[in-house]
């Protein structure tokens, strides 16, 4: 084995980056989807509050690594 695997909570705000539907759904009912996203309570409280230090610990990721907090949706 040993290869990296993906915290819930990275998984989850790629998902928010890259699916228009998702993102629409968090909008709209943040708490279901960070439900059903399976994440631990310290990540859903984290997301819900958007304490961004607190994601950054939980995700590992530094400064910087966030490469937007909007989904860019293309319209007809």
């Amino acid at each position: 084995m040993g290869g990296f695997e993906m915290s819930k909570l990275l998984g989850l705000m790629r998902r928010l980056g890259s699916d228009a539907a998702l993102a629409d759904e968090y909008a709209r009912d943040p708490d279901s989807v960070l439900q059903r996203a399976g994440l631990a309570e310290e990540e859903r409280k984290a997301m819900a509050e958007r304490d961004y230090a607190a994601v950054k610990r939980l995700t590992g990721l530094e400064d910087g690594k966030f490469a937007t907090n909007h989904t860019i949706k293309l319209y007809e």
